[in-house]
């Protein structure tokens, strides 16, 4: 690194992205270089137009060509979409111009639980181009993974896993309420579930994750997915929601190894959501329980994630996981 700092793109530059770069844009150890993203009305625009904060002066591309190549050796913070398939052609390309990747993909933060093949393939290309691929975020990637992790380095042998996440999702952005559903009759939700609509990608990851970073193996994982129907018309948010409509849902991912359950996370993300809160209770001796009151905020955690991530994954090799990453920034 130069003095000045470690040349990074930003490529996707919706809420989450505009986050990231106006966080990378206040460390003065990461160099901004390239803003991408493939909208039509935001190519050609002034970045600081867009972030409404001083910036560099970079028009945003549409192509991630000549930001590729102006930040070769440092690293791309893509948050784009949030699943393998659709990012990896973008990873590939990053990675073979020289690139180490930090993304906001959900799925890329355990690849190899849905997409093993494909994992191991962009393992060995990072390898061959001595970078590394890195999918972070609040969740997955911190909450109910890395944390449960971390808490299990002050106690014995971990016996289970249990983790709990609840939002209310009333005062989110409307990109969020449309993927919990609300607003909708549940033979509605559950046809929208059916297509992939509606739902949180990246809970069984999460959940193998956690299982992988205590030792405690990883035989199956499943999901549950169940709507959460208002008893009363909802207080407010950009959606209205009404008694007898969907409010959001909650979702359940499990990991069973040797016959029995090791990890259980539930995720309640509703409109008016009671108690929103994240816990992490670990079976163990001693056992220990951690509650954040209110909830770790999602999309400021996940810009901060990604952006922390940023110099760390420089300093590794192939296809790694939050698992990889230093314990401190």
């Amino acid at each position: 690194m130069d003095a000045r700092g470690i040349p990074v793109v930003v490529m996707g530059l919706g809420e989450i992205g505009r986050a990231i770069a106006r966080a990378v844009i206040a460390r003065p150890d990461l160099e901004l270089v390239g803003a991408v993203d493939s909208g039509a009305s935001l190519a050609g625009r002034p970045l600081g137009e867009l972030l409404g904060v001083p910036a560099p002066a970079l028009k945003i591309a549409a192509d991630p060509k000549a930001a590729f190549a102006a930040a070769k050796g440092g690293v791309l913070l893509l948050a784009t979409a949030s699943t393998l398939d659709a990012v990896r052609p973008d990873l590939e390309r990053a990675v073979r111009a020289g690139l180490s990747v930090v993304s906001t993909c959900e799925e890329l933060a355990y690849p190899w639980l849905r997409h093993e093949e494909a994992a191991d393939a962009l393992d060995a290309l990072c390898e061959q181009r001595n970078v590394a691929v890195l999918g972070t975020g609040a969740n997955p990637g911190f909450v109910l993974d890395r944390l449960a992790a971390v808490l299990g380095h002050a106690t014995g042998p971990v016996r289970h896993v249990r983790g709990l996440r609840v939002v209310d999702a009333s005062k989110r952005r409307a990109a969020l309420l449309r993927k919990i559903g609300a607003g909708l009759d549940e033979d509605a939700f559950h046809e929208a579930a059916e297509r992939g609509e509606v739902g949180h990608v990246g809970l069984a990851e999460s959940a193998a994750l956690a299982a992988t970073g205590l030792g405690l193996g990883v035989d199956e994982v499943d999901e549950e997915l169940a709507p959460l129907v208002a008893e009363e018309d909802a207080r407010g948010g950009p959606v209205p929601v009404r008694r007898g409509q969907v409010a959001g849902f909650t979702q359940v991912a499990r990991v069973f190894a040797e016959e029995r359950e090791v990890v259980r996370l539930e995720l309640t993300i509703a409109v008016d959501a009671d108690d929103p809160r994240d816990e992490v209770e670990l079976d163990a001796d001693p056992p220990l329980r951690l509650v954040v009151p209110g909830g770790i905020p999602g999309d400021a955690a996940t810009a901060a994630a990604v952006v922390n991530a940023a110099a760390a994954v420089t300093e590794l090799r192939g296809l790694v996981t939050v698992l990889d990453l230093p314990a401190g920034r």
